[in-house]
């Protein structure tokens, strides 16, 4: 194993980018190996960034420096800083492709605190960003704060560090010269992500949206409690209205310039987020139409508008995932009957069953047959709860029926958020009418975690995965971080 070749160590560590734990793991066992993760570790290092680990990270960082007189300063004051003269075994700045400006900014204020002297944050910050801006390292992401205001495009080395940028991320009130800054430096982005505010904000904006020629991906992301002003939104719109032929992917949270969306016709991959209702009294919604859209996203949006999408799309949508929506009957038939007839290459699903619609479901299964990702919300509260919706309580030992009945070979990776658990017959049924399929991958959400809960049974599961009809199984409490279609990798942050 020791003899493959390096490019074939690469490729299969390359697929581990996101589970640090194996990378670091495998890092002790030979210098070929920790020459090929470290890179990878280093390329992103935030994202591995866990809380706590900060005084060790800024450890690592200032060690670069060979400013002697910071040093000696840092290590005589704080006590966490040590081995600051040691040359670390990697250049390991150079290997840095993310710039993450906002992780600098609490690193450095978090612990660089106890100070004598009024300059001695802003010499940190100096020092520091002559170390991650230098003529070795080209950056292809950056990450600005809102507070943010230290001239980095007056540094030196700024120009070949930043030639390879594709993506900014910052806050609409960001300072003027470091958006004047930017926009000079950064013509050739092709994602720009904005945190939207509700005062402050600069007006200049339209320059960074503007100057790129081809900006193919967009996130407008607007806090829940914040009203954007309608002159604000007005230069929003007319700023990527000049992209509406490019952008490929659109992410709008809190949807301060919805019309917009009317423009964007060449769009892949769209995730709306609706927490103000502003959707809900607009009318053009129901001529919404993208043709080539792939991944549909939305939380708190009318399930009408939703409907509309599903239908006016060419039958590209891979990956559909719908939340907070709430729907009646009629609708959840409507959109599972919008789903099997014009998403046929479907392979991901995020959506609300009710009882009544447990047949369509069943023709969702055999008209959809490269599903390989089920997540079905399921509504089993009581009739007396539901009077809204007309519900009646899931029949759970109908619903696994119509699964181990009719789901497409492809179909193996099933997650199941309930707030009354299924009764372990009917979990049983399930899993034995499964036998001789692919083994399942399985989680399931209870809104009320609880330890009397029937899959707590380690004997059942294990029982099941010794026949090989459960490959895995985690029972994940309700709001622990998990991607929606992910039922294995835990996300970086636990």
């Amino acid at each position: 194993m020791f003899n493959l070749n390096g490019d074939i160590f690469y490729l299969i560590f390359e697929e581990l980018r996101n589970d640090k734990k194996t990378l670091r793991s495998c890092i002790s066992v030979n210098k070929t190996w920790s020459e090929i993760i470290v890179p990878i570790l280093w390329k992103n290092p935030w994202k591995y960034l866990k809380k706590g680990n900060e005084n060790l990270f800024l450890n690592v960082i200032i060690s670069h420096s060979t400013n002697k007189k910071l040093i000696n300063n840092l290590t005589q004051r704080y006590e966490f800083l040590t081995n600051l003269y040691d040359k670390p075994l990697f250049d390991y700045i150079s290997l840095c492709r993310h710039l993450n400006l906002n992780e600098i900014e609490k690193i450095i204020n978090n612990n660089i605190n106890n100070v004598t002297e009024e300059n001695e944050i802003l010499n940190v910050r100096q020092e520091i960003l002559k170390l991650f801006i230098n003529g070795n390292t080209k950056f292809t992401h950056i990450y600005i704060s809102q507070q943010f205001n230290y001239k980095i495009h007056n540094i030196f080395e700024i120009n070949r560090c930043f030639s390879e940028i594709g993506c900014i991320s910052c806050s609409t009130n960001i300072d003027n010269e470091v958006l004047n800054g930017l926009t000079r430096l950064c013509k050739f982005i092709r994602e720009l992500e904005l945190f939207v505010e509700d005062d402050n904000n600069n007006h200049e904006i339209f320059k960074l949206i503007e100057a790129p020629k081809k900006l193919f991906n967009i996130r407008l992301i607007t806090k829940y409690h914040y009203k954007v002003d309608e002159s604000y939104c007005e230069i929003l719109e007319n700023s990527l209205i000049k992209h509406a032929n490019i952008i490929q992917n659109f992410t709008i949270t809190n949807i301060p310039v919805p019309k917009i969306l009317t423009s964007f016709v060449n769009l892949k991959k769209l995730e709306l987020d609706d927490n103000f209702n502003e959707l809900k009294t607009c009318d053009w919604l129901e001529k919404l139409s993208f043709p080539f859209l792939q991944v549909l996203k939305a939380r708190r949006v009318p399930i009408k508008s939703l409907i509309t999408i599903i239908e006016n799309s060419r039958g590209y949508l891979t990956e559909i995932n719908i939340d907070y929506v709430s729907h009646d009957v009629i609708n959840n038939k409507k959109i599972l009957q919008a789903i099997y007839q014009n998403c046929k290459n479907l392979k991901y699903l995020k959506l609300v069953i009710r009882n009544d619609n447990i047949l369509e479901l069943e023709n969702l299964l055999i008209n959809c047959q490269y599903l390989s990702g089920l997540y079905i919300l399921v509504n089993n509260m009581s009739d007396s709860n539901n009077k809204k919706h007309n519900d009646k309580v899931i029949d759970w030992d109908h619903l696994f029926e119509v699964l181990a009945k009719f789901s497409p070979s492809c179909l193996f990776k099933f997650k199941f958020y309930f707030n009354k658990a299924p009764k372990l017959d009917s979990i049983k049924l399930f899993l034995d009418n499964w036998k001789g399929r692919h083994p399942i991958l399985l989680q399931t959400t209870p809104l009320y975690c609880s330890s009397t809960y029937c899959l707590n049974n380690i004997d059942f599961i294990e029982r099941y995965k010794a026949e090989g009809i459960i490959e895995k199984y985690e029972n994940v409490s309700y709001g622990q971080t998990f991607d929606d279609f992910e039922w294995i990798q835990k996300n970086l942050v636990n």
